[in-house]
């Protein structure tokens, strides 16, 4: 029998038993509370939230229990919060015939997303040590800073090269800004 992977949240949560399916109907509902610019999609075959193009926080559904994956970095922050569950690296069980911490989830989901826009604001990581500096030196240390610029007038400064110009413009445009033209 060949198991086809679900296309939707909709198909995954259907293909669950009823008590599994409310359930996690409620886990969808808490993270697209906590952090509304999420997006839907199924990774890894199982329901997903992206935001801001990155991997923010996972779910799926178990005959006894509800699994959680907020990457490592989010079950880091809330050992304590967690320590009552069975849990791996990057994942936690929380069983079905308990309450769901829909609160806990929720701040995790916020955490993740607060975690991310951190690292979206850290452009300048990305970047080769000559381009950063020569960034720097032109006082450029943000986005809104860089949008203030032309492609140009970046690539006169010393230690910019081409390669460093998409790398640029991709995260300008993941905060909705381009190069001044």
């Amino acid at each position: 029998m060949k198991l086809t992977t679900p296309s939707n949240f909709d198909d995954y949560i259907a293909g669950l038993p009823k008590e599994v399916q409310n359930i996690l109907k409620s886990v969808r509902q808490t993270i697209k509370k906590a952090v509304p610019a999420a997006e839907e999609c199924i990774s890894y075959g199982m329901p997903a939230f992206k935001y801001n193009g990155k991997a923010l926080i996972y779910f799926a559904g178990y005959k006894s229990h509800i699994g959680l994956y907020a990457t490592p970095s989010g079950h880091e922050a809330f050992a304590k919060e967690l320590s009552k569950y069975k849990k791996g690296k990057g994942s936690v069980q929380f069983p079905i015939d308990q309450p769901m911490p829909l609160g806990l989830i929720a701040e995790m989901a916020a955490f993740r997303m607060k975690q991310l826009d951190k690292n979206e604001n850290n452009f300048l990581a990305e970047l080769s040590a000559p381009a950063r500096r020569a960034l720097k030196n032109r006082g450029i240390s943000t986005l809104q800073q860089l949008a203030k610029h032309s492609v140009i007038e970046i690539l006169n400064l010393h230690g910019i090269g081409k390669t460093t110009i998409p790398k640029l413009e991709k995260a300008l445009k993941r905060k909705g800004l381009l190069f001044k033209l």
